[in-house]
């Protein structure tokens, strides 16, 4: 492995530091702009995860990327205790701000990667917890060392605790028909590969029939996401999405038990054609997170929760 592959301390440290670069202008506007009113679309993740967190009785929760606390102080109550640790400094001071501002100490949020066990461990000794959110932060996790995160939360949480463990769905590719189907296809699903040793005197027929499947795809949408200044933005840093079914499979390996997924971002038509009945595409899309199990989601969601216990 070269030194700046992600699964080496300096290649994790390189990625690491693209991601801090990319959310060091959002500190103060994270909120707002995906909690807020005037937000694009319901943050419909965040009532889904009260939901998740409330049914099992979580009285110590430790948000795992939490950002500037925007689900954090959501799930500040009367008996719980809440942490929550972040990469990036200004997401750190802005969370800690919020926070106090509810009444919990600033210390209860600190810097800190997930990608490190000991990060894990609360500036006050608080080791383990009866459950563990990270939401946002599967995407930036090389591959490489995404079965040492997994253990490192299931390290943080106490005998029977819970993983509440959000991530995007790579499956949702094959409903929209852009550029994430286009790599979806030519990249996990179809055994280009194969095809091409076994070709023999047909590669001008596999070469027109991988033309052909290319051009079914709009690569063009949806536009790629710039910085705000001179950051990268967030198609320009590590974004993996995840095949729900592969990621289950994780964490049942990884020591957790009766692993389930929630599906949330449901879209009732392909977001391409959706701008023909906004409102229709809208209302029903919404009436459809009613049910995070849903099968439907497991394409027709684009993010979904994995739920597990730590046996």
């Amino acid at each position: 492995m070269k030194r700046d592959e992600p699964g080496n301390d300096a290649g994790r440290e390189t990625v690491e530091r693209n991601i801090k670069h990319c959310y060091s202008t959002w500190g103060t506007s994270y909120y707002s702009d995906y909690y807020g009113a005037d937000a694009p679309y319901p943050p419909v993740h965040l009532d889904l995860a009260k939901r998740l967190v409330d049914e099992r009785g979580v009285k110590r929760l430790l948000d795992a990327g939490c950002g500037p606390a925007s689900m954090l102080r959501h799930f500040i109550a009367p008996g719980r205790e809440v942490y929550g640790f972040d990469l990036t400094p200004e997401m750190v001071a802005e969370g800690r701000r919020v926070v106090a501002e509810l009444g919990v100490s600033p210390d209860n949020v600190w810097d800190g990667s997930v990608a490190v066990g000991s990060d894990f461990a609360a500036p006050a000794g608080t080791a383990e917890y009866d459950c563990v959110l990270c939401c946002g932060v599967m995407p930036h996790i090389p591959e490489a060392i995404e079965t040492n995160v997994i253990g490192n939360i299931h390290g943080a949480l106490q005998p029977g605790g819970y993983a509440i463990v959000e991530a995007r769905n790579a499956l949702f590719s094959m409903f929209t028909f852009n550029r994430y189907s286009h790599e979806f296809y030519l990249k996990q699903l179809l055994p280009v590969e194969e095809l091409e040793k076994c070709a023999a005197n047909e590669r001008g027929g596999l070469k027109a029939a991988l033309a052909q499947v290319e051009g079914m795809f709009r690569t063009d949408l949806p536009p790629i996401r710039h910085g705000k200044e001179t950051e990268p933005g967030y198609d320009e840093v590590l974004s993996r999405t995840h095949n729900p079914l592969l990621l289950q499979q994780k964490f049942l390996a990884g020591g957790f038990r009766d692993v389930q997924l929630h599906y949330y971002h449901f879209h009732c038509l392909p977001p391409m054609v959706s701008g023909h009945a906004p409102r229709l595409f809208r209302e029903v899309s919404l009436q459809m997170e009613a049910n995070s199990q849903d099968w439907r989601g497991l394409f027709m969601a684009s993010a979904f929760f994995v739920v597990a216990q730590r046996a």
